[in-house]
């Protein structure tokens, strides 16, 4: 009964005293507004101090705007947005603010009526227009406007995703972007391409957008596909790299934002990546991962792109991959005792560390998710067959003295050994004031799969379940919430200071 009440107090104080430190920040901004007319103009604001020309597309009329951005570029120009039937009227402030002196209207009348050229006149503004009867014919006729280039894009015209993620790539190389639907190689498209003399063409998009007939009948064409829209944006971002010093990140359902997007991306040579609206999808956070990417900016209000994406994106830990590894399973029970089998608290901290890291970003491998048994041996290479960032083995202690407590880090010097240690003491004081345990410290052992795993790696022993003190705290689901968060708190904090 006094272990009882003793373990009691221990929590209760670790409750009061420990607070999650805020997870280590990447540089975010966000370009928004009350609607995608004034997103797109605060999005040309931030990328143009004055704009003479200006790209004009209508609001709704995504396929018009699928050609915009290449040929935005070469006239210098930001690609803006308004309403079909007049003039919007974050537009019209855009504009002069942009001292902006002519405006090319890509799209027909349905698209951006007559009455709105009336009202860009009225303000002493040159118009013109390029227009076809369909969106096939008008990419083909604003790619005449265009100087010649050597290659193309080439998209499925309703396929508006593949043609904004390869958009600032194909405007830095002067190419234009034309369209094709799922059926075959449009004619209006084959011509352009015949009559520019085209050499080679970029396909972005799998077979089910552009079929093996029309991709045969393009010049010595090359394909970019994916599983979905962030797999092939992704891709393009690996294929054809840009610049990454500032990345543009842009809902990949919210066209009209992600167009003003592309358009700022190519104005600044720099990557643009589409998002999920609640969270980074996985093909993303690996490109950000690969690249080392730390600086973002978010093109669009919390309504498309909602405040959990913009905590992920300040993450120093996101795009990292974690391998995870709770010790023992199965028929290898690890420390016995108070009721307690170590293989279960392995396993339950684990899980809820790996939903936490997910949370904030990581990509997260485990050696087991339930009661399974790996060797040594397999889990070091499990985490090497995940090229994993760094090693995290997750233990408790046991020991024939009872009165034996507290909680303690492990790394080992074979390699990655000054990584390891700093990853160590960042994690070690985060376990013991999430759990209100004795602090034994960071030490060095070569326990098997910190020895032979070559990236950073540590060893948790989270507490003895042979200590009635520490093993009341350990059967505490509160007590390893927090351990959970103290850890994925330490892993971040790691990542922000390398």
């Amino acid at each position: 009964m006094r272990f009882d009440i003793k373990c009691m107090l221990l929590i209760a104080i670790s409750i009061c005293l420990y607070t999650p430190s805020v997870f280590a920040q990447h540089t975010v901004s966000r370009i928004e507004g009350s609607n995608r007319y004034e997103v797109a103009v605060n999005t040309a604001k931030r990328g143009w101090q004055e704009a003479p020309a200006v790209v004009l597309v209508g609001g709704d009329a995504y396929a018009d705007a699928l050609s915009a951005v290449p040929y935005a570029y070469q006239q210098g120009a930001p690609v803006l947005l308004t309403n079909a039937g007049s003039l919007s009227g974050p537009l019209k402030t855009g504009l002069q603010q942009l001292k902006t002196k002519r405006v090319t209207i890509l799209g027909g009348t349905a698209s951006i009526s007559e009455n709105v050229v009336k009202q860009l006149k009225a303000m002493n503004l040159s118009v013109s227009r390029i227009q076809g009867k369909n969106r096939y014919e008008l990419a083909a006729n604003v790619a005449k406007h265009m100087k010649s280039a050597s290659a193309a894009v080439v998209v499925n015209g309703s396929a508006y995703a593949d043609a904004v993620a390869i958009a600032p790539y194909a405007a830095k190389q002067g190419y234009p972007i034309l369209l094709t639907d799922a059926k075959g190689l449009r004619e209006e498209t084959a011509n352009l391409l015949k009559n520019k003399a085209v050499k080679r063409t970029i396909v972005i998009g799998g077979e089910a957008s552009i079929n093996k007939m029309a991709f045969q009948k393009l010049p010595s064409p090359v394909r970019i596909s994916g599983a979905n829209r962030y797999e092939v944006a992704a891709q393009i971002a690996k294929t054809y790299p840009m610049m990454t010093s500032q990345t543009f990140i842009s809902y990949g359902y919210a066209y009209a934002d992600a167009a003003a997007a592309a358009s700022i991306a190519a104005k600044q040579g720099q990557t643009l990546l589409l998002t999920d609206a609640q969270t980074v999808p996985d093909a993303i956070r690996k490109v950000i991962g690969a690249k080392q990417k730390s600086a973002f900016s978010v093109v669009g209000g919390t309504s498309t792109v909602q405040t959990n994406v913009i905590t992920q994106l300040k993450n120093a830990v996101l795009g990292e991959t974690i391998f995870i590894d709770p010790g023992h399973g199965a028929q290898d029970a690890g420390a016995i005792g108070n009721g307690l089998l170590e293989k279960n608290i392995n396993l339950e901290v684990a899980l809820k560390l790996q939903s936490r890291l997910n949370q904030a970003g990581a990509l997260i491998v485990m050696s087991r998710t339930s009661d399974t048994f790996d060797s040594l041996q397999t889990r070091v290479n499990k985490g090497a067959q995940a090229s994993a960032d760094i090693f995290i083995s997750i233990h408790a202690n046991a020991n024939d003295n009872s009165g034996a407590n507290g909680t303690e880090t492990y790394y080992d010097t074979t390699y990655a050994a000054t990584n390891s240690i700093k990853l160590a003491q960042q994690v070690q004081p985060r376990m013991v004031s999430a759990l209100g345990t004795k602090d034994r410290g960071v030490k060095t052992a070569g326990f098997y799969v910190i020895k032979y795993s070559r990236m950073p790696s540590i060893l948790l022993e989270t507490g003895f379940v042979t200590s009635p003190i520490d093993a009341s705290i350990l059967k505490s689901t509160t007590a390893k919430d927090r351990l959970a968060s103290g850890i994925a708190t330490g892993v971040s904090n790691y990542f922000d200071a390398k």
